[in-house]
């Protein structure tokens, strides 16, 4: 006798009955669009926290071979390396920062009132293209930092940092779409 976990008729209306249960109408478009603006979000902050923790790595890399443990005759970090360091962290708190605005993200509700005043399709739409840069501009940011040493880094810091700015202002832009600011 064949077992039920087997049996497709069954385990689709099994399926169905949670799905529609839990409020998820995979039919809908927008509920699509809803679930892949979502989707993108999380995996452009995953970048980002790639990212971070590529520089606070090079960070720590930093420290243990640059500032040594204070010693009678010198009691106090070299100031150029213990700047560096500091740069370098600033730079990771800042990257995490975006990635944690981006975990923050809202994505439009599905709501009635919504539906009233505008297209929540047409929304979803314009947010999977700002989502899609978001992404783009966070991939170039771990690539810029991947796998490199505090040196380059600290080299390639303007670079990262007007990926930062980049990365904010398409942020700040998607915002505005939810709010009805954007076109």
């Amino acid at each position: 006798m064949a077992s039920a976990f087997y049996e497709a008729g069954k385990l689709r209306q099994v399926a169905n009955t949670l799905l529609l249960g839990w409020g998820y109408n995979f039919y809908r478009h927008e509920n699509q669009l809803r679930a892949d603006d979502q989707l993108v979000c999380a995996k452009a902050a995953w970048l980002l926290g790639q990212a971070a923790a590529g520089v606070q790595a090079a960070e720590a890399e930093h420290r243990r071979l640059a500032i040594p443990a204070p010693t009678r005759a010198q009691p106090f970090p070299d100031p150029a390396a213990l700047a560096a360091a500091q740069s370098l962290e600033r730079l990771a708190k800042d990257i995490l920062a975006l990635e944690g605005r981006l975990h923050a993200l809202p994505a439009p509700e599905q709501d009635l009132m919504s539906l009233r005043y505008r297209q929540e399709g047409a929304t979803l739409e314009r947010l999977i293209a700002a989502d899609e840069q978001l992404v783009g501009q966070a991939e170039l940011l771990r690539e810029t930092l991947a796998g490199r040493d505090a040196a380059a880094i600290l080299t390639l810091e303007r670079e990262a940092r007007e990926g930062l700015t980049a990365l904010a202002a398409t942020l700040t832009a998607r915002e505005g779409l939810l709010l009805g600011r954007g076109g």
